[in-house]
């Protein structure tokens, strides 16, 4: 996640917004319900009404887009208003935990603006603390309304992972806590019929979004109180499809 200040007003600083946010936090860790008074940070209209949706319309929208790049008709984005509304905070209407891979990009794969999707990316696209944390600040202080988790197919990750248990083998550098954290998924359905590899990255999806869901305080009393939904998908590389996982 890049430049938190942009969720925030420009001239507010930095000690005020780092309050506000930990306001919210502790709000709900201790129980309060998420009506939106208690996320009520600003009286101004959000930069992007049309991203201001129910968690349903924002899967909808999402999938509508990924449809439109499929069949190679995006649309073509205004960026220089966009800019404009932008300039003084984001509301994007859906966050995005991604794998870093540089042939899955979300932004075109669900052919959407700038301030639409809140991005986090790491190689395998599982949840540490650190991006569990992200997404708890795009829905506690920006309020999107869906989390999806994206996996893809021949994910490298995943297959260093693979080859790593089964070779016993330790990688170089901190690419052990990457084998760390893909691990419980490839060592789940090393014994089930079919592709390993398309099996683990499936696995290590459905393993994420439930890893999400039950984050406390913030995510797992979200989803409680239907303020979010949290779903997982897969991007084909041949195509650029995303298919959800039931």
């Amino acid at each position: 996640m890049c430049r938190l200040c942009d969720a925030r007003d420009a001239v507010a600083p930095e000690t005020t917004s780092r309050r506000r946010f930990l306001q919210f936090a502790g709000g709900i860790a201790a129980g309060l319900a998420l009506a939106p008074p208690a996320f009520a940070k600003e009286t101004k209209p959000p930069p992007k009404p049309q991203n201001e949706i129910s968690p349903d319309a924002a899967l909808k929208r999402l999938m509508k887009g990924n449809k439109r790049y499929v069949e190679g008709v995006s649309r073509r984005h205004d960026f220089t208003h966009e800019r404009e509304a932008l300039a003084g905070g984001q509301n994007p209407y859906a966050s995005i935990l991604s794998c870093a891979d540089s042939r899955i990009a979300p932004e075109y794969a669900f052919d959407s603006g700038r301030g639409d999707l809140f991005v986090c990316r790491v190689a395998g696209n599982f949840a540490n603390d650190d991006t569990v944390a992200s997404l708890e600040y795009g829905v506690a202080v920006l309020n999107s309304p869906l989390i999806l988790v994206l996996g893809h197919e021949s994910c490298g990750a995943v297959d260093a992972t693979i080859k790593s248990l089964k070779d016993n083998t330790t990688l170089p550098g901190h690419l052990p806590s990457l084998v760390a954290a893909l691990a419980p998924a490839v060592k789940a359905t090393m014994d089930k019929p079919g592709d390993k590899l398309a099996n683990a990255i499936r696995q290590n999806v459905v393993d994420v979004v439930a890893k999400l869901k039950s984050a406390t305080p913030i995510l797992s009393a979200a989803v409680a109180d239907g303020k979010i939904k949290i779903v997982g998908g897969v991007y084909r590389l041949g195509d650029g499809k995303v298919k959800l996982i039931d």
